[in-house]
């Protein structure tokens, strides 16, 4: 294989992963209550499933982006 192909997939995938951890801190930001906290100790499966459904989107359309 061309070292160039592998070299620009590293390079997609790390700027995907970059921007989406960017954009998850974002969101987290914006929420007005402490994610972790409805998360992990009040176990709020509600909240979960909505950020769940985001993080997913905003990976979509990283992907789309990118490609």
């Amino acid at each position: 294989m061309d070292t160039a192909i592998i070299l620009n997939s590293l390079i997609y995938a790390l700027l995907g992963v970059v921007i989406f951890v960017t954009s998850f801190v974002i969101v987290d930001k914006l929420t007005p209550y402490d994610l972790w906290k409805q998360l992990v100790e009040e176990k709020n499966t509600a909240l979960a499933i909505v950020v769940g459904a985001a993080a997913l989107g905003i990976c979509i359309i990283i992907a789309a982006a990118i490609h």
